[in-house]
């Protein structure tokens, strides 16, 4: 018996530790640990609650419009304008939101996942003269290895020519990226968060040029995901077709849904382009309901016990609670554990007969000779995530031409209010839900139920692990000194840890006890 520790995973959104014991080859036990604190929603107390969406998009630098829109939502219910939303204030949230969906899933496969498939030192003998390669080459070469290296060896399968590809490819999405991003500060005002999503809608400026922009970067992207994206998923697909059958998890779903397509004040029965349902394995659809969603803390770095309902939920640190190993908590719907993601989203979009995914699903699952049961798996996670892409991205380019240069965006809504608001989205990696208790005008509890606390919480009371740990357990480690498998299933959760800001010296010394006047 043996311990692999991995610490930290790299290659993802914050700092994460996975500890696998391994017996005979095969995972017997793993442990999923969040190694920052997220405190951010103590911040919010006693504080104007419309400040939430501009101070929840701190949350994450990759997601930021998720958290601003998911407290918007929340908002809404609590001032009481959620059926209010004029038509431009609804579709630009989709459109800032899917913009910034795009730019997350490419990101996600080339930047961080995509080099556990893709041997980079293919291009050190190239002879062409692609200008992305010879640059890569001049890394190479001079030995800036970075961000390629350190890696895991052993177990690379493309050819040379489409790892040459791929590295290219790499490099192209960078730009793909920041078209993206630009795509979203069109109507959002910049990127990173953005200032146009607010309680009631959002107050982006509609004119013919700017809706004109908007649709041609996304033309431009869409053509990246067609001609590029979506091909390199299916070439590594061919070449570890083995991975199929790798990381299954809990095989169960939760998606809130996204994208709306009207304004009804109830978010449980909202209309969304992605639908809202929990997913079984036999790809049955069930409705949400909010009131059966818990964390419990009893394997994590807090104070408190037994599960909480979000609206009595309490983020209390205790870093030296014994039997703890971690600052995720474990979020459970009616005590189950249940995967978050695109793959979620895209299970219940197929499980609810959405023609267009239910086409682009089939035709991968095709490709493979393969029945839906293979989306539960490393790759099936990485072939949601690029169909989604494309999927949102033409849904984008039908949705800017509806909006009507010279009507309003945003309403009016009363200012005192002593109530409570939820908010219920998905972010690109998974459901996303806000939870906000008002006083006097003033925030007096907020709580925020991010993606990846679903996917990379620990055990909860009952000793029952999370979905990334239950991913890992039973999977086969080839070479314990190199264990590819283990990252990959990580690294198909595309976790993000970075829901917390910090200022902290190498040991963990206090820097110092500020008080900031007029805040």
């Amino acid at each position: 018996m043996a311990k692999i520790v991995i610490d930290p995973v790299s290659r993802i959104e914050g700092h994460l530790k996975i500890e696998a014991v391994v017996e005979g080859g095969v995972v017997k036990e793993a442990k999923s640990s969040g190694m920052m604190y997220r405190g951010l929603e103590n911040v919010l107390i006693g504080r104007d609650p419309r400040d939430a969406a501009r101070i929840m998009q701190r949350i994450c630098g990759v997601c930021p419009t998720s958290h601003g829109l998911t407290a918007a939502f929340a908002l809404d219910e609590l001032y009481g304008v959620a059926g209010a939303i004029p038509d431009n204030g609804r579709i630009l949230r989709n459109l800032i939101q899917g913009a910034n969906y795009v730019q997350s899933h490419i990101l996600h496969f080339y930047q961080l996942a995509a080099l556990d498939y893709v041997d980079v030192t293919a291009v050190a003998d190239y002879a062409g003269n692609d200008p992305a390669l010879k640059q890569v080459q001049e890394f190479i070469a001079r030995g800036h290895l970075g961000p390629f290296v350190p890696r895991y060896e052993g177990d690379y399968r493309l050819s040379k020519e489409e790892n040459r590809a791929a590295v290219a490819h790499y490099v192209e999405a960078l730009n793909m990226r920041r078209l993206a991003h630009e795509a979203v500060a069109i109507f959002g005002g910049k990127m990173p968060h953005n200032m146009s999503i607010v309680a009631g809608g959002a107050t982006g400026e509609v004119t013919l040029d700017r809706i004109a922009a908007f649709h041609w970067k996304m033309d431009q992207l869409l053509g990246f995901i067609d001609n590029v994206y979506l091909p390199d998923v299916l070439m590594v697909a061919r070449r570890y077709s083995d991975y199929f059958g790798v990381g299954a998890g809990c095989k169960k779903f939760l998606s809130f849904g996204v994208f709306d397509l009207d304004s009804d004040p109830d978010l449980t029965k909202r209309k969304r382009y992605l639908p809202q349902g929990i997913v079984r394995a036999d790809l049955t659809l069930n409705r949400v309901e909010p009131e059966k969603i818990t964390e419990e803390v009893e394997n994590s770095w807090y104070a408190g016990s037994g599960p909480l309902h979000p609206y009595e939920g309490e983020t209390i640190p205790d870093r030296d609670k014994a039997g703890a190993y971690s600052w995720v908590k474990s979020p459970r719907y009616a005590g189950e554990v249940l995967e978050v993601g695109p793959l979620a989203r895209m299970l219940a979009a197929y499980a609810a007969g959405d023609r267009q995914v239910r086409g682009a699903v089939d035709g991968v699952l095709g490709e493979f000779h393969a029945s839906p049961s293979a989306l539960f798996s490393v790759l099936g996670r990485h072939a949601a995530r690029a169909i989604e892409c494309k999927v949102v991205a033409e849904k984008c380019k039908e949705w800017v031409l509806q909006l009507k240069p010279g009507e309003p965006g945003c309403a009016d809504f009363p200012l005192e209010v002593t109530a409570r608001g939820m908010g219920l989205h998905e972010a690109p990696r998974g459901a996303l839900g806000h939870w906000i208790v008002s006083e006097g005008g003033t925030t007096k509890n907020y709580q925020a139920v991010v993606p990846t606390t679903w996917n990379a919480g620990p055990k909860d009371g009952k000793g029952v692990p999370g979905p990334i740990e239950q991913s890992l357990v039973g999977t086969r480690v080839r070479d314990q000194r190199n264990p590819f498998e283990l990252v990959r299933i990580v690294r198909s959760y595309d976790p993000c840890l970075s829901c917390s800001v910090h200022a902290v010296t190498p040991r963990g010394e206090e820097l110092g006890r500020f008080v900031v006047e007029g805040a």
